[in-house]
């Protein structure tokens, strides 16, 4: 996929995407509860642990809010700093939470128009959510 373009249905700072969309899946017919990624370019899901213990660890690294592990699914977004840091330096980070802004709002017109509810959280443990996801939290942490 050399000339892969990575063009979103969200704006993004220089069209850098340097977000990442992982799901922490509970209730979902179809799919074994555990965490998945989103592939954007291939527009589909990958495994990355199953499992009931994955909604277990989240809702503790995010502050025990029980209806995290009652959702059906959890979204939660990453940033590859990377991404934004070579065009933009350390205003980068600036535009990662802008760009979460938009994606976050795409979430909420996206679950209206069928009907579903939705609730945007900030309250985490960076570390260990990053840990549970498997990054490291440095080149690539929950936003």
């Amino acid at each position: 996929m050399g000339n892969a373009a990575t063009l979103r249905n969200v704006p993004s700072a220089g069209a850098r995407h340097s977000l990442e969309t992982y799901l922490l899946v509970n209730n979902v017919e179809g799919l074994e509860e555990g965490i998945y990624i989103f592939l954007p370019i291939e527009h589909k899901l990958a495994k990355i642990k199953t499992g009931s213990f994955a909604a277990k660890n989240i809702t503790a690294a995010c502050l025990d809010q029980s209806f995290i592990r009652s959702s059906a699914v959890t979204f939660i977004w990453t940033a590859v700093i990377y991404r934004m840091k070579w065009r933009y330096g350390e205003r980068g980070y600036r535009y990662i939470n802008l760009d979460v802004g938009h994606v976050c709002q795409n979430l909420y017109l996206s679950a209206q128009s069928i009907d579903c509810g939705v609730c945007a959280i900030g309250a985490f443990f960076d570390d260990e959510l990053n840990a549970v996801l498997g990054i490291d939290g440095e080149d690539e942490f929950v936003i």
